[in-house]
């Protein structure tokens, strides 16, 4: 039997309450296969544990997670701990010290999701977005000089290596053809003569390495437009990081709201853990109401069977979640409803099991 070892880092706000619906989901998965098990080990990381220890994590935080095959997250952040040093300080230093270089976020209109446009059919909300996750513009390089004085001057550097565009990019095309779609490359080289520049360039050379796949290229203002007024020309979409952190949320509101919205950070390679996680923020507002959704939480588990390598798990559960959303008893305050996050969890988990069971 394969074991699974998985990190838990539940966070803040009303980070423990969604993953534990995810985590009930996964650990009915196991219990109906009966081939593999999960095992999770829980991390008291994140806001709070800053405010007592005055770090987000331990110090040998990475060491005490590189064993793991997994990484599952709730959200992090809350009042009185500044939001650059909520995310550097555990998120950025996952991501780049495991080498999480993939950012994979799924736009998808669910059926029976609500959409805020008018006239635009489920089908054509559908794509993929990757996301260069390691480097670019949250590379974190700059300086800061003359403090305090009218001559105060900050620069913030946005690193771009033909590597790290190179191997995201191959990641895009790689699913693309998978898949049998297009890729779409998003820049804004009209104003960045650098680094975008060398992104468009890099693109244009791997594309020859694919000729099957069809390319398009969008300046991310333009792209942005297109998100709303024309997302069926979406497919799979390869981006840097900063304009795949925009996008992807504005393709959270055209599919149905934050709370659906999933992303993975992918070490394709598997040298290191992965990470899977809602993109959505803890709300600590409405931490312990029960009035949080918890359908992107339970999103990413499927994305996190689906690295595994149980994709028809991961397809089973999307389905259970559309099954819920289609019937519509059991929806949370966010998509019009009066549930809570634990019933919301049980009706996927009922969904998914009648499913699997046939």
């Amino acid at each position: 039997m394969k074991d699974y070892k998985i990190a838990v880092i539940a966070g803040d706000g009303i980070g423990p309450e969604v993953l534990a619906e995810g985590i009930k989901i996964l650990k009915t998965v196991a219990k109906l296969d009966g081939g593999f098990s999960l095992e999770f080990t829980y991390f008291p990381w994140g806001c709070e544990y800053y405010l007592k220890e005055g770090r987000m994590m331990p110090e040998n935080g990475l060491e005490l997670l590189q064993h793991f095959d997994a990484i599952y997250l709730g959200a992090v952040g809350y009042p009185g701990v500044p939001d650059h040093i909520s995310l550097r300080d555990l998120l950025l230093v996952i991501r780049k010290g495991f080498d999480e270089y993939v950012n994979v976020r799924p736009v998808k209109l669910l059926k029976g999701a609500p959409c805020p446009l008018a006239g635009i059919k489920r089908e054509e909300i559908d794509m993929v977005v990757i996301r260069e996750n390691s480097e670019g513009e949250y590379a974190g390089e700059g300086s800061w000089v003359h403090k305090g004085t009218p001559e105060e001057t900050v620069c913030q550097t946005g690193v771009f290596t033909r590597k790290g565009c190179e191997r995201i990019m191959r990641y895009a095309f790689e699913l693309a053809k998978k898949d049998g779609r297009s890729v779409t490359s998003i820049s804004k080289a009209n104003a960045l003569n650098y680094s975008m520049v060398f992104w468009d360039q890099i693109f244009h050379e791997i594309s020859q390495e694919y000729p099957e796949v069809e390319t398009h290229e969008y300046l991310v203002d333009a792209a942005a437009c297109h998100f709303v007024r024309d997302p069926g020309r979406f497919q799979v979409v390869v981006t840097s990081n900063l304009f795949g952190d925009i996008l992807t949320d504005l393709g959270a509101a055209i599919a149905g709201g934050m709370g659906l919205a999933a992303g993975a950070n992918l070490n394709p390679e598997r040298t290191f853990p992965s990470m899977f996680e809602p993109i959505h923020g803890s709300a600590p507002d409405i931490a312990g109401t029960g009035k949080a959704n918890p359908m992107a939480t339970i999103w990413s588990a499927s994305q996190m069977l689906d690295f595994f390598g149980y994709e028809n798990y991961g397809k089973l559960l999307i389905e259970a979640i559309e099954d819920v959303l289609i019937e519509g008893t059991t929806l949370s305050p966010e998509l019009g409803g009066t549930a809570t996050t634990r019933e919301v969890g049980d009706a996927v988990k009922e969904k998914l099991e009648a499913r699997i069971l046939g």
